[in-house]
């Protein structure tokens, strides 16, 4: 198959979807498929090029940062994405197209469709669904869900990485729209276990649902013999720097790092603690790096966490400083635990999350909707 792959965010740019999005269009041209990628440039980056063996174009567009795409910005990659394909497709066929993100992406592919008869499927990560990124997107959803209704009644067919965002999919649109479950995978072996070093990491997006106010607040009152290290960038950088001048444990706040960088594998490989206890999480990207490094991993008991690490960790409600406070005490107290924490996250990445499977099913999905038969179940 010729496959057109449609992502706003790919590779270095974007967050945990990102990543996720270059391991599905890698799988497909392993499997032997062509693949195209369409997405967002940025200064530095090249136009146009291959990389292990996907077509990349990188299409001019206003973007300031890296780690984070506002409306406006992923407005400018639509109209000129639409643009460069009105061109590109006039003499590059595709048999179909794998879009991620209902919206910005989606809208392209309902257009691709429109003008040139090719059938897409869509892969939702989490902000293009109504109630999920309610601390940047609440307000712009009351005016996306007739784009978001129209561009999934399109689609040959609606995928999440999580039970948790399907479900809130199939609730928050009106009229509803069956969305399929389709996990995400991991690599294993970009992140294995190291000698554990004191360190208990936090990463993401420094955003207020991904509490990382209470991983602070949780060990600023004596010094848990550990230190914290925070990874990302945000609109909260300036304020939990702030609040981390008050505790007595070290923390460090390292800025946006390459997830593919040598720094940041360090850093992870040696942690013995990973915490993200998130108010919202999809299939965390970051949890399941976390777990492949064999750290003991503590996240929240809501949305996509429980999903994620099943057994493999501790779930705790999010916002809750004391119980983050008492589950850090009781595991900085228990290297014994830390190491059968880690051996149950790294055992699940092995046996749980191969991409060799995974990726048969969304084959599976494209190959029919190659053949123009009807999507109706992974």
């Amino acid at each position: 198959m010729r496959i057109l792959f449609l992502n706003y965010e790919f590779p270095p740019l974007g967050g945990g979807a990102s990543p996720i999005s270059y391991e599905i269009a890698e799988r497909y041209v392993q499997l032997g498929h062509e693949v195209d990628v369409v997405t967002m440039g940025f200064k530095g980056l090249r136009d146009r090029e291959t990389v292990n063996g996907i077509g990349i174009y990188r299409i001019p567009c206003l973007r300031a940062k890296k780690e984070i795409c506002h409306p406006h910005e992923m407005a400018t990659f639509n109209f000129n994405a639409i643009k460069f394909l009105k061109q590109h497709l006039l003499v590059n066929s595709y048999d179909v197209c794998h879009t991620h993100f209902a919206i910005p992406t989606g809208i392209v592919a309902a257009w691709v469709k429109q003008k040139f008869g090719i059938n897409y499927i869509i892969t939702s990560h989490g902000s293009d669904i109504p109630g999920y990124n309610n601390d940047r997107f609440t307000f712009l959803h009351y005016f996306t869900k007739p784009v978001l209704n129209y561009v999934m009644k399109h689609s040959s067919g609606n995928f999440s990485g999580s039970e948790y965002l399907a479900g809130l999919a199939n609730t928050n649109l009106n009229p509803p729209i069956k969305y399929q479950v389709i996990r995400e995978g991991f690599k294993s072996h970009l992140y294995e276990p190291r000698p554990k070093k004191k360190i208990i990491l936090s990463t993401g997006r420094l955003l207020r649902r991904k509490g990382f106010q209470y991983l602070i607040k949780a060990v600023s009152h004596k010094d848990f013999g550990y230190e914290v290290h925070i990874c990302g960038d945000g609109p909260m950088m300036d304020e939990l720097k702030e609040l981390a001048k008050a505790s007595k444990t070290k923390i460090v706040f390292h800025g946006w790092i390459n997830n593919q960088s040598e720094q940041y594998t360090e850093l992870l490989e040696t942690a013995s603690i990973y915490s993200l206890v998130s108010a919202k999480e999809n299939a965390s990207k970051s949890l399941l790096e976390a777990m492949s490094a064999g750290c003991a991993v503590i996240t929240s008991n809501i949305a996509g966490c429980p999903e994620s690490v099943g057994d493999a960790g501790i779930t705790i409600p999010p916002e809750d400083e004391t119980r983050l406070r008492e589950v850090l005490t009781d595991l900085c107290e228990n290297e014994d635990k830390i190491a059968e924490l880690g051996k149950r996250s790294r055992d699940r990445i092995l046996n749980v999350y191969d991409w060799d499977k995974l990726i048969k099913q969304y084959e599976n999905v494209l190959m029919e909707l190659a053949e123009n038969r009807t999507v109706t179940s992974v």
